[in-house]
């Protein structure tokens, strides 16, 4: 891969960033953020005047009035989320404000990923009517679910929808809807994830009605609003840094039971918490609970107020993950087989898209295999299996520059039955009869796609989306990853940097970690470590001697690892980070990539 360092600022636009460090200036300027008042509002984000009016949501102000009133009539309230570390953390939320404010005639429904699928459905809904169900509110979900929502009409419940899906071409019957990518939503920030939109309702509703709450009290809630946030890959700037960024706040002091007794668990310092702990380690858990077939584990994991309960739930999720990585590495190898039986061992012979399938395997898991091959074989990746109603269902990952969505509108209508997810990542269902055409079509598609440049022209109304979450643990592969912000020397490495650099934090998607060079370094010791040697440590001298590390985890297969020998010189790009790993604070880099260099040192 080719790398290119961003411009130096000019001189004037050096003015624009006064009492700001050269370094930070630099990497606001290359942020987009290009002036003194953005730049402290960016450093520094203030809850209240960067917090959006709630009002502004389209039907917001209608649904809290709706809320208010079940609530003095005493109505059966069902809370309904999706099942993914954006949907359980709202659930958990909207738990914890119903149980505040002194209200506990309601249920918390999640629905099974493998027997259920995503969204609203039938069954569940007529479960929940029989319960004496009069009010359904989603999370996460509903904007799709016109046929499930006519339904719970038909079954005297009123349905609140909050979602942030791209609203397909026909909406569904429900009372309100609270989804800001409505066209006709003034809303201006359309970047909030499924548990912000609810959060947003929660104001709304107390904006309206306080319940006894004191003023300020609803702030306790965004340590799930900043794990649902940093989870769903939601761009992490305008509100969604408001959320990150106080998010990681709350939870750093979170009396979540649950919360912390996983972070123990993981031996993670809870008052160093940071975004890449929520995103590798407290995602997978929540997100195992589901593919796994157990939602409610992670649910009760996150509102667990006794020890015993968060003890349990903690050993519980952190088990289920390690199956859960267990069940998926075995699936990598089983996909790798076939493809190189399929189309033989040079991966570069494989077709412009991978497709692949088997009715043993279960939809829920596929998404992280794809991800893995995607980014192995550098191709866009299709993996089907079936669900528990026996139809076909999938998931698919690209590399990193195709538009997944788009190279699905692109094939045959008739190719699936749904389809949606976000840029980089999505979810399919497919006809019996179609299933063998799958690979054929996609690339075809792709084919006429890259012959007009991607001009495409579909018709998205063509096929109703399955607005699915299938964007968890998936990198951001929307960063310009081919873009170094600056070149540092060695000695350049020390804490005084590391926290000027991390008043940008949190990092994610749209506020990507700085990427830096280190030229000609010469490594004095590389090391092998973890239970299967998977991760590698470089360690190079400063030129005081002092000691710098680098770190790749798995790392060890990759070709710079297998050639790399004590002595040699290389050119390093790297984030730097400082690792609290048992509480105790190490500055260290991590590897991005290692070029050798083609000096040798003498």
């Amino acid at each position: 891969m080719n790398y290119k360092i961003r411009k130096q600022l000019t001189p004037d636009q050096r003015l624009n960033y006064a009492g700001i460090s050269d370094t930070v200036a630099h990497l606001l300027f290359h942020r987009g953020v290009s002036n003194e008042k953005d730049s402290k509002r960016f450093i520094s984000p203030e809850y209240e005047s960067d917090n959006l009016n709630p009002s502004l949501l389209k039907d917001a102000d209608k649904a809290a009035v709706r809320f208010i009133q079940a609530v003095t009539n005493n109505e059966k309230i069902a809370i309904y989320s999706d099942y993914d570390a954006d949907g359980i953390p709202g659930a958990a939320m909207f738990h914890d404000f119903l149980k505040r404010i002194g209200y506990s005639n309601f249920i918390v429904y999640i629905p099974h990923r493998h027997n259920e699928g995503f969204g609203l459905n039938k069954e569940a809904v007529d479960e929940l009517a029989s319960g004496g169900v009069k009010l359904l509110i989603t999370i996460d979900c509903g904007i799709a679910d016109f046929d499930a929502v006519k339904h719970a009409n038909g079954k005297g419940m009123t349905v609140i929808i909050t979602d942030h899906h791209e609203p397909p071409g026909q909406l569904p019957e429900a009372f309100a809807i609270i989804d800001h990518k409505q066209a006709d939503c003034p809303y201006p920030d359309k970047n909030i994830c499924g548990t912000g939109v609810a959060y947003k309702f929660i104001q709304a509703i107390l904006a309206k009605n306080r319940f006894g709450l004191k003023e300020g009290m609803e702030k306790w809630l965004l340590d799930l609003v900043g794990i649902a946030t940093l989870s769903d890959m939601v761009p992490l700037t305008g509100e969604n840094r408001v959320f990150s960024y106080y998010g990681l706040n709350v939870l750093r002091k979170s009396p979540r039971k649950g919360i912390r007794r996983l972070l123990a668990k993981l031996n993670i310092s809870q008052s160093h918490l940071n975004e890449d702990d929520i995103a590798f380690m407290i995602t997978p858990r929540i997100n195992a609970a589901s593919r796994m077939g157990v939602p409610m584990d992670a649910f009760n994991l996150l509102i667990a107020d006794n020890d015993e309960d968060a003890d349990k739930s903690a050993e519980h999720l952190d088990k289920i993950n390690t199956e859960r990585k267990g069940v998926v590495a075995s699936l990598v190898k089983e996909v790798k087989k076939v493809l190189h039986k399929r189309h033989g061992q040079d991966s570069k012979s494989f077709p412009g898209v991978l497709v692949l399938g088997n009715p043993e395997w279960r939809p829920s898991l596929l998404g992280l295999v794809a991800n893995t091959c995607a980014e192995e074989f550098d191709r866009p990746v299709f993996l089907w299996g079936r669900d528990g109603d026996n139809a076909i269902k999938g998931s698919c990952r690209s590399e990193g520059r195709t538009n997944i969505v788009q190279l699905m509108r692109a094939a045959p209508v008739q190719t699936f039955t749904q389809f949606g997810g976000h840029k980089h990542s999505g979810g399919f269902a497919v006809h019996n009869d179609q299933i063998h055409f799958l690979e054929q079509n996609l690339n075809d598609a792709q084919k006429r796609s890259n012959d007009s440049s991607g001009s495409g022209g579909i018709d998205s109304n063509l096929i109703d989306p399955l607005l699915c979450g299938t964007g968890d643990e998936l990198k951001d592969k929307s960063s310009s990853d081919d873009q170094i912000d600056l070149e540092l020397s060695l000695d350049d490495v020390s804490y005084a940097l590391f926290d000027d650099i991390n008043k940008l934090a949190p990092f994610g998607t749209g506020n990507p970690k700085p990427v830096f060079l280190f030229k000609d370094i010469v490594v004095t010791e590389i090391r092998n470590f973890g239970k299967a040697k998977d991760h590698v440590e470089l360690v190079f001298k400063k030129n005081n001697g002092g000691k710098v590390s680098a770190i790749s985890f798995f790392g060890g297969e990759s070709e710079w690892a297998k050639s790399l020998k004590n002595g040699d010189m290389i050119d390093l790009i790297a984030h730097l980070e400082k690792s609290m790993f048992r509480g105790r604070a190490e500055l260290r880099l991590r590897v991005v990539e290692v070029i050798k260099s083609n000096n040798k040192n003498t």
